[in-house]
């Protein structure tokens, strides 16, 4: 992807949505590559003041999910993006979302969400990392 100018990594906040009392993870499918499955991710801005306030935004946002942080997992630098991965709590799912019409959402339990974000090695060791795994 490269840094489109940047002279520093992109800073990008992710959401971990979890339904706890069910053992799920909120998958989302990518604009960039709709057969591809994604967690709820984007760019932190100024306005967001905290990472977990923009993986919130982008929780609503992109998958219409409405939480609370409950838990930092970890921060996976990369040679283009900087990712911070936050559990979410899900409160709420809305049916009208802001890119409603461009993704797709389902939840799936862990081993399916690992299997489905095995192609973006970053999400797949955000999740692994995360409480809802499997004690090892």
């Amino acid at each position: 992807m490269g840094n489109k100018g940047r002279t520093s990594p992109r800073i990008v906040c992710c959401a971990i949505p979890i339904a706890r009392a069910a053992g799920k993870v909120l998958v989302i499918t990518s604009r960039k590559r709709p057969d591809n499955w994604v967690l709820p991710k984007g760019g932190w801005e100024a306005s967001d003041v905290l990472l977990e306030n923009a993986a919130l935004r982008e929780a609503l946002e992109e998958a219409g999910v409405r939480g609370t942080i409950t838990r930092f997992v970890i921060t996976i630098p990369t040679p283009a993006a900087t990712y911070h991965f936050y559990e979410l709590d899900v409160v709420s799912l809305e049916q009208d979302w802001l890119e409603k019409n461009e993704r797709r959402r389902e939840w799936v339990d862990y081993a399916e969400a690992i299997h489905r974000l095995e192609w973006k090695k970053e999400l797949a060791q955000g999740l692994r990392l995360s409480s809802i795994a499997p004690a090892r």
